[in-house]
């Protein structure tokens, strides 16, 4: 991380850049997410989840969030784990664009970075092409560069591999991100990275698992980004 001198003497750290989760942090796809699954699993004859449930149920890519949502029992069939997220393919990409929009905020926070130049990244669990697909349909208003999403040959977070791929990407040393998500997997994920991790209050997680995960600070808006960037307490 760059530093230099602030007004009251002490170092102060100038981030370079900024990776950004997707899915509960620059977007709220909660009920579209949890709407498709619960499809699927009363086609297979299973009892659906309330929306809220499914907000510990995500995150960790839609294999996971298919194998957590179908009943214990049949956790271990391959057979059908397999079947089901397929299924689950069909449905999300159907309706995934139903109710899934930017969180109050996001807006106005991605204006401002974009105007100061700062550039931005997305890193997330989701499929690649619906990673990629979401960002043109609700962000292309706004440069993400690179965007990346689960892709063969690519760990899952909290592996640090994609958010070191950005790293090298862009030419900018890991000590010089500021990394945003929801989760504390996002927080493990900066954190091994060498980045500094942010927690975002608004997503699908608790404030004590992000403070677990190793996030530095919290934010309870977005917009909240722009003052801990500008401010010298933290730092």
């Amino acid at each position: 991380m760059a530093k230099t001198q602030s007004s009251s003497g002490r170092p102060r750290v100038r981030f370079r850049a900024i990776i950004f989760d997707l899915d509960g942090t620059l977007l709220d796809t909660l009920e579209d997410i949890a709407s498709s699954m619960n499809r699927v699993l009363e086609t297979m004859g299973f009892v659906p989840h309330p929306i809220d449930d499914y907000k510990l149920l995500v995150g960790d890519g839609m294999a996971n969030l298919v194998k957590r949502a179908l009943p214990e029992s049949f956790a271990g069939n391959e057979e059908i784990l397999r079947g089901a997220l397929e299924l689950m393919k069909r449905e999300y990409s159907k309706s995934w664009r139903l109710h899934t929009r930017p969180y109050e905020g996001v807006p106005e926070l991605l204006d401002d970075l974009q105007s100061r130049g700062i550039p931005m990244a997305i890193l997330s669990n989701k499929n690649h092409e619906f990673t990629v697909e979401m960002v043109s349909a609700l962000l292309s208003k706004w440069r993400f560069y690179p965007v990346l999403g689960q892709r063969p040959g690519l760990p899952l977070k909290p592996n640090p591999e994609g958010a070191l791929e950005i790293s090298r990407t862009l030419g900018i040393s890991p000590g010089g991100f500021l990394y945003l998500g929801d989760t504390g997997t996002d927080m493990r994920t900066a954190s091994s990275a060498g980045m500094y991790p942010v927690g975002a209050l608004w997503g699908f997680r608790s404030g004590e698992e992000l403070i677990e995960g190793g996030a530095r600070k919290l934010i309870s808006h977005p917009m909240e980004l722009v003052r801990l960037m500008d401010s010298e307490e933290w730092l």
